[in-house]
């Protein structure tokens, strides 16, 4: 008897299943359900700029440090060379970078470059005090040399001041070598024609002096004194037709004496007592005074 046929052709291979032994081991898998391998781990790369950078800073900050006067540029990198230096030790006990000598070079110099700027402002700030002490102490002594230079001034002023207030008798030289005279004043009557005097007046008449002590001949320019009555009041010039007096003028010849007489009207209140002054040469010279009592 034959054997029916599947319309879609005939089987091939055992219809039915083959008896497997479930204690077999499984069938090997074929290569194209093999599992890829993983890929490889990746591995960052060492971060050592902070090494780099300390230790260029530092460079910078010696560098700097050398020239003293530079001390306020080198302190900042000095600095941030040890902050960035201890930062890369840090990196580099955790792995992270690899230059560790770099790193600690930079942190070593970053310091040295912080000695060197406080040294430089040290030596700075003494060197600036010097020279202050030195010009404070200049001051003072122009100072003090100014201030004995204006005593000494005030005390030759006072001195020569005191020397040209005199009494009635004594010299004074002035400084072009006119050595001058005031005499004691004596009682003057005044002749009938007068001017200058009022009725009741005291008239009295001044005599002065002049030598040339110098080598040269020397012109009086001014040969008219004033007078002042005891009250300081200024008197009048008495002038009358007698012809007794003499106004100084002219110029004096070495070791030569001119003397002029001028009489003078004082109120009766203020007679007692009087000032002359008198100069050679008002316009050079300052006045010298001659007081006295008239009697």
């Amino acid at each position: 008897m034959t054997t029916p046929v599947s319309p879609d052709g005939p089987t091939t291979g055992d219809p039915l299943p083959r008896h497997r032994d479930p204690w077999a081991a499984p069938p090997a898998e074929s290569d194209a359900y093999r599992a890829p391998c993983p890929p490889p781990a990746w591995t960052p790369q060492p971060s050592n700029g902070m090494g780099i950078t300390a230790l260029v800073l530092a460079l910078v900050g010696l560098v700097l440090g050398a020239f003293i006067f530079l001390f306020w540029l080198s302190w900042l990198p000095a600095l941030l060379a040890v902050i960035f230096g201890g930062i890369g030790l840090s990196r580099v006990r955790t792995g992270r970078a690899t230059n560790k000598a770099m790193a600690f070079s930079g942190v070593v110099l970053g310091i040295l470059g912080l000695v060197a700027a406080a040294g430089g402002a040290a030596f700075t700030v003494v060197l600036v005090k010097g020279v202050v002490d030195r010009d404070r102490a200049h001051v003072k002594e122009v100072d003090a040399d100014a201030r004995a230079k204006a005593e000494a001034a005030r005390e030759s002023a006072a001195a020569a001041e005191k020397a040209r207030h005199l009494s009635f008798g004594k010299s004074y030289t002035f400084g072009d070598g006119l050595k001058v005279t005031v005499g004691k004043p004596v009682p003057f009557s005044p002749d009938g024609y007068v001017l200058g005097h009022a009725k009741g007046n005291k008239a009295v008449q001044v005599t002065v002096a002049v030598v040339n002590t110098g080598g040269r001949r020397v012109a009086v320019e001014t040969g008219l004194p004033s007078v002042n009555d005891a009250d300081g009041a200024s008197t009048e010039l008495v002038i009358d037709g007698s012809g007794r007096q003499k106004v100084l003028t002219g110029y004096v010849l070495p070791g030569k004496e001119a003397v002029g007489k001028y009489a003078f009207s004082l109120p009766p209140g203020a007679a007692d007592r009087i000032e002359v002054e008198f100069s050679p040469d008002a316009k050079r010279w300052e006045d010298a005074y001659w007081s006295g009592p008239t009697t």
